[in-house]
């Protein structure tokens, strides 16, 4: 019998393993979360399979997502960072990914970690709507523009809530697995 998936990542099968195994699974830990929002960060404008095809060259050039050691870089890596063709090369993001290493550490030295920061907007819990098909889920919601708005209060770059929606998706902070999908009940 095969399993029904969200419609958005059908027919690719690097998008439906993504589906499979991580998108809308809770992630509590700090280095897959700034992770994520990296990822999400450089997915704005574009199509998530773009950024996900170049996953395992964003994990290198950006030192495995360390976000300590991304805090320290200087023009020299910023450079080369643009000059590397295996990444998505825009100047403004790969800049806000060095302010929102060094914005993450802070918000880290506030709450202890930044996951007790970010999921105190659901309480520690997942949300868990309840979507029949695709395009009944929406870009972005009024929790998302709160957490935009407080992201870039801190100093955060390129967290619209469209990005900050994107990123509770991926982290399981709301689950927007059709409510047909495997995946709905699982994670």
């Amino acid at each position: 019998m095969t399993k029904y998936r969200c419609a958005w990542c059908k027919g690719d099968a690097l998008y439906e393993a993504y589906h499979d195994e991580e998108w809308g699974v809770p992630v509590f830990n700090d280095d897959t979360l700034f992770e994520f929002l990296t990822l999400e960060t450089f997915q704005a404008g574009l199509s998530w399979i773009t950024v996900l095809r170049k996953r395992e060259n964003f994990r290198r050039a950006f030192d495995n997502f360390d976000y300590n050691l991304i805090a320290l870089y200087k023009q020299p890596k910023i450079d080369s960072l643009l000059q590397d063709a295996g990444i998505i090369r825009n100047k403004l993001k790969v800049n806000a990914t060095v302010t929102n290493a060094q914005a993450f550490i802070k918000i880290q030295e506030e709450f202890g970690s930044f996951s007790t920061y970010i999921w105190q907007f659901t309480q520690g819990k997942p949300i868990k709507n309840v979507y029949k098909k695709a395009s009944e889920i929406p870009a972005n919601t009024p929790l998302s523009d709160a957490i935009s708005k407080d992201l870039k209060k801190r100093g955060f770059k390129f967290v619209g809530s469209t990005v900050v929606y994107a990123h509770m998706q991926a982290t399981g902070m709301v689950n927007d697995h059709e409510v047909n999908c495997f995946r709905y009940e699982e994670v």
